[in-house]
């Protein structure tokens, strides 16, 4: 018994992304009815952030890319540092893109336009993505370019601090 077979089509929410971003002045381009692409301008550098909707599953996958060029040759600093990353995550993950060779974060929701906060939600997703992105951004860098061990570069973002500065 297929019991998704007998509720209606759910809205499309790249229309509601895309409402949210042109109303926010971002530079957008809708790829096609289910994939919208943002281009953020971070801290560090540009992101793209892109949205898709998987009709089937009734689902958006949200991924942001970094735009660093992995210049080392050691791929297992890649999936150690990803790794380590990733066990102090709540909320999505990182992922190495060897199409792009560049590290990206993903978190995919399924939608619920019922939800009253469903808007809200993603654009909390969206919010989550660029700042782990940006806090992660130096870490990426400095392992993916330079060939600093993963656990030291991770060291100043896992120390818990005390008290005030």
């Amino acid at each position: 018994m297929n019991l998704a077979a007998n509720i209606l089509p759910a809205p499309n929410p790249i229309d509601q992304i895309e409402t949210f971003l042109n109303a926010h002045s971002y530079t957008l381009e809708r790829r096609s009815p289910n994939e919208i692409v943002v281009e953020i301008q971070g801290k560090w550098n540009d992101m793209l952030v892109f949205f898709s909707f998987e009709e089937n599953m009734n689902c958006l996958h949200i991924s942001c890319l970094m735009n660093i060029e992995i210049q080392i040759e050691n791929k297992s600093k890649i999936f150690e540092l990803l790794a380590l990353i990733n066990d102090n995550l709540w909320v999505g993950h990182f992922s190495y893109w060897p199409e792009h060779k560049m590290p990206v974060f993903r978190h995919s929701v399924f939608c619920n336009e019922q939800n009253p906060q469903f808007d809200k939600q993603i654009i909390q997703i969206f919010d989550i993505a660029v700042k782990e992105c940006e806090r992660m951004y130096p870490i990426f860098k400095v392992v993916l370019t330079k060939g600093m061990e993963p656990s030291q570069a991770l060291y100043p973002i896992l120390m818990e601090t005390a008290g005030q500065a």
